[in-house]
């Protein structure tokens, strides 16, 4: 069976701050790839750089050194203009604070990026996802007028909606409570699984991290550990050696 195709790859990425003796190593010559329909959960302490790993991949911050390709395209050789474009276009985004524009409806928030594109909204695989994040009942209310979970079903649909290559997570249950938390995860599992969209999700949750079929562990700008993911013990575990 043939090995899936590469989404995301970086090579040698390292992203430093300041200069001099006070400057700040983020992250050190990283490589790794993502293979396309895979769900990898990214964990490590503070500062270990997983927020910055995830910003380079996904073209928010510009790498110090080295190199990252999204579905073949280099990003280094994007001027500002391509990258954003190549941002709405191709990347999808579930952020911890929602990040919801709070005058727009429910429905109107969804379809946002596909707005700004200036595209038509594909309505079945709009109706698919309002089904699927189970808001359909919600669709006029505001973000204000929505619970934190229905807010995040609702970031997840717009992260989907304009069927994306890469869809990044940071932290997306960090604000939610147990019954929401799980309920995102396995939205994000079925993204994967049913609809062959690529995650990548940064998380501190052992348990958010056992639902993705990929672990990758990093500390002091490094990987230090790449491996399946298991169980939450087994996640525990691992951390545990890791910090060790």
């Amino acid at each position: 069976m043939p090995s899936p195709a590469l989404i995301v790859s970086a090579v040698d990425l390292g992203r430093t701050f300041g200069e001099g003796p006070t400057a700040v190593h983020a992250l050190q010559d990283v490589s790794i790839d993502f293979p396309t329909g895979g769900f990898t959960a990214i964990m490590g302490p503070s500062g270990s750089g997983k927020s910055t790993l995830v910003h380079l991949l996904a073209g928010l911050d510009r790498p110090t050194s080295g190199s990252v390709a999204i579905d073949g395209t280099e990003l280094s050789g994007l001027d500002d203009g391509a990258l954003t474009r190549l941002r709405r276009d191709r990347l999808g985004f579930v952020f911890q604070g929602f990040n919801l524009v709070p005058v727009l409806t429910a429905e109107e928030n969804i379809v946002l990026p596909v707005t700004l594109a200036g595209r038509e909204v594909d309505r079945p695989w709009f109706d698919l996802l309002v089904s699927t994040v189970g808001i359909g009942d919600r669709l006029s209310h505001r973000p204000a007028e929505l619970s934190g979970g229905q807010q995040q079903r609702v970031a997840v649909a717009r992260a989907l909606i304009h069927h994306p290559a890469v869809v990044f997570a940071d932290e997306p249950t960090g604000n939610l409570d147990s019954v929401a938390s799980s309920e995102v995860l396995a939205l994000l599992r079925r993204a994967a699984d049913d609809f062959g969209q690529t995650i990548i999700m940064v998380t501190h949750d052992a348990g958010a991290a056992s639902c993705a079929d990929r672990l990758v562990v990093m500390a002091d700008g490094r990987i230090v550990r790449d491996e399946d993911a298991g169980d939450t013990d087994a996640v525990l575990e691992l951390m545990k050696s890791v910090a060790a």
